[in-house]
């Protein structure tokens, strides 16, 4: 496959085009260089050549132009040349710079109104607002009706700044009446913690409250010190068969470190894979801050380790002053990768705005002087020097389609490329095939920019979400012929997304070539390398293929765990294959693993949705010997199953058995197919109240 794009010879396009990748040989196993943008995504001939496919063959199929004179031409005006997207995106920047600057002014003058016709950057002035009166005054100097999302905007501003009769004001003037959970969001920012609670008690309950709203009631208590709703709130939450995520484990590992339980954070810590959770930046900064204090550096050396090897995180600045912190005590192994995060570039001239919104996401922190807005005006309140924003969302938004003019423009800007920046606007684009033409463009800027581990793995995982399978192993081959080691998550994402787009034999190829991917792979982390296969064969409808791989592993002494089984259970009981759920708790029992009341729930369902109710009755049977107890909606199937079948008695004697267990039972079973199983949520739960007193009471209600 040949390079295509420009019709500027490159010295390497007969060579193919992944011949021009290099090393920057300073870091023979992190950096590689691209050099020049390529449209092998489409097949196309990249942007220029496309452009160029729309003009007019010939000057016959012009329309002919008006006959004007000579004087008239010279006395008409020069055609005013087009506003690009990111000349305007910049011009919009400046602006956005200077009202910023402005309100941090020590001037007593009022703020200056933002310009009338374009909300966002009334967004970002009012974001940037010190104090609530300047937020509140720049709000009622435009014009209205203001648009909803700036009544967010100065409701999050307000709740920030922890103005509470100000909030509640505004509040009751939305044109609409804030969603329930945007209120509880809001209140709880404000530190009204009883409005907040009652907000959380107002949100409606069936099938169960969102998981997010569980994350802030969590954080809410665990900032008022009381530890215990705090665990009674994440009883109640895997109770209701809500799936706590990546920031419902932040809140609990935050909480259990700042009450000086480090270990006991690093142990939930250490659990996140097998639940499926991502591990995230935030919950590497709070574990590093705690070990650096606390002079534990050798934990510290794996959480390094961790953090590069297996999930591929960059660094943020708890974690940066972790490693420093370190290496001034003179523990320097494995931390060599780390000296250039260690040293601020002071070429980077901008503050890098949080893709997610304000202040959301937790997979990228800010490098150097690259800090979120929101973040920057909330810690240096009586620092008036800010660095010029740069959000990363609006300007792939306006190199969407990557036309050559707004390339153009954008090389014009002389912006500063970091991998961070880089992995930032990657994350922000909406097409891969956008991405694409950024990634390759991006690595011959003038300034010495040079792909990364972390910028080459997001460039992996994004074409593997579009499907864009032999682009992948190109570029897997590549940087494995070139000795750069990927993070396993990369390797990990890769096969989930194939699943996305059922390309099952590219995923097993990974599989099989994980090791030269991303080096040594563990034996735990094999196990979850075949779980994620599995399911990406289940998604590809390859039933017979994800049978014999499960054979194969286990034949290898790789055993996979309880929600893997109970996705393949449910998969085949779908397809309606009975004789392979019968088959898969043969090798449940096999494997000595004791069946989860979700397992036994997949298989309840299994067996009513092919009448066979007999069968189901047997597995709830099981069930009561194991001391497991049915979740009421399975109950209620078993029950409708057994009338439909004609077996009145049986259904009566479940009706009876049910209501003789204490407490009644449970809303949903706890866990979930494929991600997280009951036994593995019992030990998160079982750390977090082994550390702080419950009432008696609490833990009956909640167990």
């Amino acid at each position: 496959m040949l390079i295509r794009g420009s019709k500027t010879q490159c010295p390497f396009e007969s060579r193919g085009v992944f011949a021009f990748l290099k090393f920057r040989r300073l870091r023979p196993r992190q950096h590689v260089a691209y050099h020049r943008p390529s449209s092998e995504l489409d097949g196309s001939d990249g942007p220029a050549a496309r452009s160029a496919a729309k003009l007019p063959v010939s000057s016959a199929a012009l329309p002919s132009p008006p006959l004007v004179s000579a004087a008239a031409a010279r006395a008409m005006p020069p055609p005013a040349a087009p506003t690009t997207r990111v000349a305007a995106y910049l011009r919009r920047a400046r602006l956005i710079d200077s009202l910023r600057l402005r309100l941090r002014s020590p001037s007593s003058a009022p703020p200056p109104p933002p310009p009338p016709d374009d909300p966002v950057v009334a967004l970002h002035a009012i974001r940037a607002a010190p104090t609530p009166s300047s937020a509140l005054s720049l709000f009622r100097a435009l014009p209205s009706p203001q648009p909803l999302p700036l009544f967010h905007a100065l409701a999050s501003r307000l709740a920030s700044l922890a103005a509470l009769p100000d909030l509640r004001a505004h509040l009751d003037a939305f044109p609409l009446p804030a969603p329930p959970l945007a209120r509880l969001r809001l209140l709880a920012a404000a530190g009204d913690r009883a409005a907040a609670l009652d907000a959380f008690t107002s949100l409606p309950t069936p099938p169960r409250r969102p998981a997010e709203a569980y994350n802030i009631l969590i954080h809410l208590h665990a900032r008022a010190a009381d530890h215990a709703a705090a665990v009674g709130a994440f009883r109640g939450m895997v109770r209701e068969g809500a799936l706590p995520n990546a920031r419902t484990y932040t809140v609990v590992i935050a909480h259990l470190a700042s009450a000086g339980f480090v270990d006991q954070a690093l142990d939930v810590f250490r659990l996140l894979p097998s639940l499926r959770v991502r591990r995230t930046t935030q919950q590497y900064n709070v574990l590093a801050e705690a070990l650096a204090s606390a002079g534990r550096f050798d934990q510290l050396r794996w959480l390094v380790r961790e953090m590069a090897a297996v999930d591929g995180v960059m660094p943020g600045p708890q974690m940066r002053a972790a490693i420093a912190a370190m290496r001034e005590a003179g523990h320097i192994d494995g931390t060599e990768d780390f000296v250039q995060e260690l040293s601020p570039d002071a070429r980077i001239g901008y503050a890098v705005d949080d893709v997610e919104g304000e202040g959301d996401s937790e997979e990228d922190d800010d490098d150097h002087g690259e800090a979120s807005d929101d973040v920057r005006d909330r810690g240096n309140r009586d620092r008036q020097t800010l660095k010029p924003w740069l959000d990363p969302r609006e300007l792939a938004r306006a190199l969407d389609g990557w036309d050559p003019r707004e390339v153009a423009e954008l090389e014009a800007a002389g912006l500063v490329w970091t991998p961070r920046l880089v992995c930032k606007l990657l994350r922000a684009f909406k097409k891969a095939e956008t991405a694409w033409e950024f990634f390759c463009w991006v690595a011959c800027r003038p300034g010495g920019f040079a792909h990364d581990r972390h910028t080459v793995a997001r460039m992996v995982a994004i074409l593997a979400r579009a499907g864009h399978v032999e682009l992948v192993e190109r570029l897997l081959a590549k940087v494995r012929s070139d000795g750069i080691l990927l993070p396993f998550a990369t390797v990990r994402l890769v096969i989930d997304f194939y699943g996305l787009s059922k390309k099952a034999d590219a995923a097993a190829r990974v599989f099989r070539e994980a090791e030269s991917i991303c080096g040594p792979v563990s034996r735990p982390n094999l196990a979850l390398l075949c779980s994620s296969l599995l399911r990406t064969m289940a998604k590809s409808r390859r039933g017979l293929d994800a049978m014999e791989l499960l054979e194969e592993m286990m034949a290898r002494g790789v055993l996979p765990d309880l929600q893997t089984f109970s996705g393949l259970m449910e998969h085949l009981a779908g397809a309606g294959d009975i004789k392979g759920v019968h088959r898969l708790l043969g090798l449940v029992r096999q494997c000595e693993l004791q069946p989860d009341g979700y397992m036994y729930s997949v298989l309840v369902r299994a067996y009513c949705k092919r009448e066979r109710a007999a069968l189901a009755l047997r597995v709830f049977d099981e069930m009561r010997a194991a001391g497991v107890a049915p979740d009421a909606p399975t109950k209620a199937l078993l029950v409708k199953s057994l009338w439909r079948e004609g077996k009145l008695r049986e259904a009566a004697l479940v009706e009876e058995r049910c209501e003789e267990v204490a407490g009644g039972l449970p809303e949903a079973s706890p866990g979930h197919v494929w991600t997280a199983s009951a036994a593995d949520l019992k030990k998160v739960i079982d750390i977090y109240a082994g550390c702080f007193p419950q009432p008696a009471a609490a833990q009956a209600g909640t167990g």
